[in-house]
């Protein structure tokens, strides 16, 4: 059983993602979902999605992935980013990074596609650290530097640099920095819409992982 996303909320109004809000407004309006629907798809009280949806609360990482699968499109466009659709090169050095929750990410994809590419930056003891994920696709990932805590069921493995994980993310799971000075790694998520799609976040003592 997994906790509410509420529970886990971070971020003030006044902090980064200010194009969020409108956003994902019109994104779920366009989906034809009501403020109820789309809640409990992505595991949200309605209140609580009310609250981004005017700014006043602002979406973690996770929340954000979340919302994408509910309305079928990605991060990128969430935040309003204008990358061209079908750009194949993407350069490190031209990339604009965001951070959410703690988290600093990178596109490294194009909208639109059935994958989602990012280059991720997971501090030490961040606040995400003990969120449970469980959603429908396939995730792979590969450790750029420092080692990374990687939690799936009940088994926990630790990835240096060079390692990657290719899973189920049907699998329970939970991503950590296993180092002082966090850790930096590739990630790579399918795109899919499901009734089921949101990320299920919940208290990762609970289950023993």
């Amino acid at each position: 059983m997994t906790a509410p996303l509420d529970d886990h909320a971070s971020g003030s109004p006044a902090e980064e993602l200010p194009v969020v809000a409108p956003r994902l407004r019109d994104l779920r309006r366009r989906a034809g979902l009501t403020l109820e629907t789309a809640a409990g798809r992505v595991g949200l009280s309605p209140a609580h999605l009310s609250r981004l949806e005017t700014g006043r609360r602002q979406p973690s990482l996770p929340m954000l992935l979340s919302l994408a699968r509910t309305y079928a499109t990605t991060v990128s466009d969430l935040l309003g980013e204008t990358a061209p659709e079908r750009e194949p090169v993407f350069r490190g050095a031209e990339a604009a990074s965001s951070e959410a929750g703690g988290w600093t990410y990178w596109p490294m994809g194009g909208a639109g596609r059935a994958m989602q590419a990012l280059r991720v930056f997971v501090p030490p003891h961040d606040g995400q650290a003990g969120l449970v994920r469980v959603h429908p696709g396939e995730e792979w990932l590969y450790v750029l530097k420092g080692r990374l805590r990687l939690a799936l069921g009940e088994t926990v493995q630790l990835l240096d640099p060079g390692d990657a994980a290719h899973f189920d993310s049907l699998t329970p799971h939970r991503i950590a920095a296993a180092s002082p000075g966090g850790t930096e790694l590739l990630f790579v998520h399918t795109l899919m819409q499901s009734g089921t799609a949101g990320l299920c976040l919940g208290d990762g003592a609970r289950r023993g992982l």
